[in-house]
């Protein structure tokens, strides 16, 4: 007999068929402090929770038969991934269980500032009948900017048509084709930006989304325009949000979600009589909150009766022998992702990956979702890990091809990841070197020598002399210390490239300095978090 622990408020009606199996027993017992966590979980299965329940390493460490937590929603934040993969505990969410809710809270908000719906009731339920300062605007025809073309984005353009708006999306990873399939038109940020009638962002929160509409953005918009912003706080700047409705270019706002949430009582949009706001109720239907529970718990069994299951959010189990071959390489393997990624330019199509040498002979499958999640995770943060990685890409129409070989090149091991993109084609070439640990060898044609770590400056020139110093001159007039420098180049007088580690980030106007320097045709900075 299993026995489940279920320590959050969820639906029964969710967690029936939990209750319904012959061969387990749930125990709900919410409300529980670590200690009394710690006192209970050792003889349990399985742990069901929503975002209430921390879910610490020491939890973790008392259940010595948990096999399985289960998280009734989307983000794992409360649960210790690396806790529960050093541990071997299995964690699963229910990533599609509130799609439709969340689509469906965020074209309720575009109608509601479209028709001035709450702020119209607050006047009538007053005794106040004021039929002239709520001029709303139809849908109808206009432009719509979906920022983030996932589940929930792509569900809001398909309701969006329906109305006869036309659709701009933007995805990192959206191709033509897709948008085609879909019945949109493909853009921009700055597109959107620019043409938008209104605009709805479903993105996650990652340090290239945090502010991706702030001042400059809001200087370009369509005056009137709209916007919507139920996916993270963050993603958009709330100051700036707000001074841009005081100069009347934004008409009116919806937010379900805040950069600091609750927001404090003196937060300007709470006040703001163009802006409407919700408590992040997103999920908030009966649906979703039995959807999640549902699928949580089909999975629970599946893994319990150890039969096949899916939306696991941390390492799967590797052979211990396969591991050992492998392991070393995985924090290799997800910055040579992140590393190509930063280099290349439009929508992801393919990821092609080589391996050579010894690792030819090993099942390098764990180590290929490694790479993949560091090309993904650019775009998409901490929704994307070593479990879902793949299927993040298969949704996004990325096709993934491994190769292997036995040549590698003079070194033991060597894995090349080349990304293939709708505008160019990029590589970079990495390995484990006995005493150096993880090294870049090859970036694109050039061979270079680069530990991946801090902030990479990565310079395209034509090998002239004078270009290094005038490089180190100009970071130096700006107070950039230069730790490293590696210059790769194929023959004398071509092109070359320099790569230089930096103690700080480089600000883009110094990106922009070193592009109009004569010699130079290319500049990027790096970063691994």
């Amino acid at each position: 007999m299993f026995k489940v622990l279920v320590s959050d408020p969820i639906s029964d009606f969710g967690i029936q068929q939990l209750m319904d199996a012959p061969d387990i027993q749930v125990d709900k017992n919410t409300g529980l402090s670590e200690d009394e966590l710690v006192a209970i979980i050792g003889q349990y299965d399985a742990l069901l929770v929503r975002s209430q329940t921390k879910v610490t390493p020491r939890i973790m460490e008392a259940g010595t038969k948990l096999r399985v937590i289960g998280r009734a929603g989307v983000g794992v934040d409360n649960i210790d991934l690396q806790a529960a993969t050093q541990r071997g505990i299995i964690v699963i969410n229910a990533p599609d269980g509130n799609t439709i809710t969340t689509c469906e809270h965020a074209f309720a908000m575009m109608m509601a500032i479209a028709r001035h719906i709450p702020q119209a009731y607050e006047k009538t339920i007053k005794g106040i009948w004021d039929r002239k300062s709520f001029l709303g605007v139809e849908l109808r025809n206009k432009t719509l900017g979906v920022l983030g073309m996932g589940r929930i984005g792509s569900e809001v353009a398909k309701r969006a048509k329906a109305f006869g708006m036309n659709i701009i999306g933007y995805d990192p990873f959206m191709t033509d084709e897709r948008a085609d399939k879909l019945g949109i038109k493909l853009g921009s940020v700055d597109d959107i930006i620019r043409q938008a009638d209104f605009i709805t962002v479903h993105t996650p929160l990652t340090p290239e989304t945090k502010h991706m509409i702030a001042r400059p953005q809001f200087e370009v918009m369509k005056p009137g325009m709209r916007i919507i912003n139920c996916a993270r706080g963050g993603v958009i700047d709330e100051l700036a949000l707000v001074e841009a409705i005081d100069r009347g270019i934004v008409a009116g706002a919806a937010f379900d979600v805040f950069e600091v949430e609750p927001p404090a009582p003196d937060h300007p949009f709470l006040s703001n009589p163009n802006i409407i706001v919700t408590p992040h109720l997103g999920a908030s239907t009966v649906e979703a909150q039995e959807n999640v529970a549902i699928d949580v718990s089909e999975q629970v069994i599946c893994i319990l009766r150890d039969q096949p299951f899916k939306n696991a959010v941390n390492m799967p189990p590797v052979p211990a022998d396969v591991l050992n071959k492998i392991q070393p390489y995985f924090e290799l393997g997800e910055k040579l992702g992140i590393f190509v990624s930063q280099l290349s330019k439009g929508p992801v199509v393919e990821i092609i990956v080589n391996y050579s040498g010894e690792l030819a002979e090993v099942d390098t499958q764990p180590l290929t979702r490694y790479i993949v999640k560091g090309v993904l995770q650019q775009h998409l943060g901490s929704n994307v890990n070593v479990v879902n990685s793949m299927h993040l890409a298969k949704v996004r129409d990325i096709n993934i091809l491994v190769q292997k070989s036995n040549v590698a090149k003079g070194f033991t091991n060597l894995i090349t990841v080349t990304l293939r993109t709708n505008e160019d084609e990029r590589l970079v070439a990495g390995t484990l070197l006995n005493g150096y640990g993880e090294r870049i060898v090859q970036i694109d044609k050039y061979p270079v020598d680069v530990a991946p770590e801090g902030h990479l400056l990565l310079v395209k020139h034509n090998d002239k002399p004078g270009m290094i110093g005038s490089v180190g001159t100009l970071l130096g007039n700006n107070d950039i210390n230069i730790a490293t420098m590696q210059v790769g180049r194929k023959i004398v007088g071509g092109s070359a490239i320099m790569v230089l580690s930096v103690d700080r980030a480089v600000p883009k106007e110094v990106i922009e300095q070193l592009k109009t320097t004569p010699q130079i045709n290319k500049a990027k900075e790096i970063v691994f978090q």
